[in-house]
């Protein structure tokens, strides 16, 4: 409490309820009390404590009868998708993506659009508890635009891919360094990074290209790699080797490559994965929507390779709400493997808030409740009949709670959302140009199945 006595005056105090810290040692504490200040954590301590009754705050939170815990960290997505919501659902992932996804894309997607879908997107995770995302996709400087706009922490990947020509390797480096350039000095919330789309939409130029300038400028490179068999199958036959090891032999694997989906991975796969330090990012409701297949996590996870959890986008997930890609996670690796032991609670919850912020090289900063870093907290409502009783706080978040049990949410220490109700969005206005925007894609488009 020395820097609390030196300087008590605080932006935000929290107090009440059980906090799950997060941290290396999983603290969990009953009746805490969080100072922020400045955007992040001055302390956390029991009410007990000697030094707690010195303080005054601008706000006082009481958390009684609440979970108090890091707010959650969506890995990948892609949040404009929220537009094609529900547009093409029950379709194999191949068919899906070239003859309904792809199309739409080329049709409709603009910056308006991007800016649009993003910020429905955005209010949609902050009411479900997701603080920090990372988005791939195209015009990325519109959802840069949307997370400013709307408070969010948010790692924004512009997307390159060869659809429908190949790309000038020059004109598309000079693209990410722009990017970059434009964004990395916008402040702690926005965290520029590039993006190719697979090893199969990507010509190989295009692939090293890109990851060359995200290495010389230090900056997270995000792949979708072995998503589906097709895609093992057309890397096979192209250059005579499985994904991984093709984006290994083109030197685009270290330790900021961030892979989506790793859904059909050989064992050496996943030893190449752990010895280049990749961070994979596991989506499997959209995975199983798509039929797509089921990444090996408990092994990647034994064999020591950081994994975090995302929602892929909205097209074919359906939502973004991170509890429950939590419940779903927990519950398939078990039936998968018959084994009810698999990816317990504890291990689910921290892929979706420490090690989700490892996958994205932000631990030092988010991912846990802990002095020094920024106040990402969400206070989740437990006085709720799904919620009780209450025996163990990992297990209820895990396979009883859902987004909308979320009550408030922080991020860099700022409230967001209070009370369920978001502060710096103007949600009615942004779910009518979403809904606009839809209009004109119905008129356009044969809906699947409609």
């Amino acid at each position: 409490m020395d820097k609390l006595m030196e300087n008590n005056e605080l932006d935000i105090l929290i107090e009440g309820g059980t906090l799950l810290t997060m941290s290396d040692a999983l603290e969990v504490i009953d009746h805490p009390v969080i100072g922020i200040k400045n955007g992040k954590i001055e302390f956390v301590t029991g009410k007990d404590n000697d030094g707690a009754n010195l303080y005054t705050a601008k706000k006082v939170l009481n958390a009684s009868g609440s979970i108090i815990m890091p707010g959650l960290i969506n890995t990948h997505t892609h949040l404009p998708m929220v537009c094609f919501r529900g547009l093409a659902d029950d379709l194999p992932l191949m068919d899906w993506l070239n003859n309904h996804i792809f199309p739409a894309e080329a049709r409709f997607v603009n910056r308006d659009m991007v800016y649009a879908g993003a910020m429905l997107a955005i209010a949609e995770m902050i009411l479900s508890g997701t603080t920090t995302f990372c988005d791939a996709y195209f015009y990325e400087s519109s959802v840069a635009r949307a997370a400013i706009d709307s408070g969010m922490r948010a790692v924004v990947c512009q997307g390159f891919i060869d659809l429908p020509n190949p790309n000038d390797p020059v004109k598309i480096a000079d693209i990410a360094e722009g990017f970059i350039n434009k964004w990395q000095k916008e402040g702690p919330l926005i965290i520029p990074a590039l993006a190719c789309h697979s090893p199969y939409t990507c010509a190989p130029e295009t692939l090293s290209f890109i990851k060359n300038v995200a290495r010389k400028a230090e900056v997270l490179y995000n792949i979708h790699v072995s998503e589906t068999k097709d895609e093992v199958v057309i890397i096979r036959k192209r250059f005579g080797k499985t994904p991984v090891k093709y984006l290994r032999d083109l030197d685009v694997l270290d330790d900021r490559t961030v892979a989506a989906h790793c859904n059909w991975l050989e064992d050496d796969e996943i030893e190449i994965l752990r010895d280049c330090n990749v961070k994979v990012s596991h989506n499997p409701e959209s995975s199983m929507k798509l039929a797509a297949g089921c990444a090996p996590i408990p092994i990647m996870i034994k064999k020591g390779i950081t994994v975090g959890l995302g929602t892929d986008g909205c097209a074919s997930n359906n939502d973004l709400d991170m509890f429950r890609e939590m419940g779903t996670t927990a519950r398939l690796h078990k039936v998968i493997r018959m084994d009810p032991t698999v990816m317990d609670a504890k291990m689910v919850l921290k892929m979706a808030t420490i090690n989700g912020a490892r996958v994205l090289g932000l631990e030092n900063r988010i991912g846990s409740i802990e002095p020094g870093k920024f106040a990402d907290i969400i206070i989740v409502d437990i006085k709720k009949p799904h919620l009780t009783p209450m025996y163990n706080c990992y297990s209820q978040l895990v396979y009883s709670a859902s987004g909308s049990d979320v009550k408030t949410s922080i991020i860099g220490g700022r409230i967001i959302m209070h009370e369920r109700e978001l502060l710096h969005v103007d949600l009615p206005s942004i779910m009518y140009e979403v809904k606009k925007i839809s209009q004109t894609i119905a008129d356009q488009y044969t809906v699947s199945g409609g």
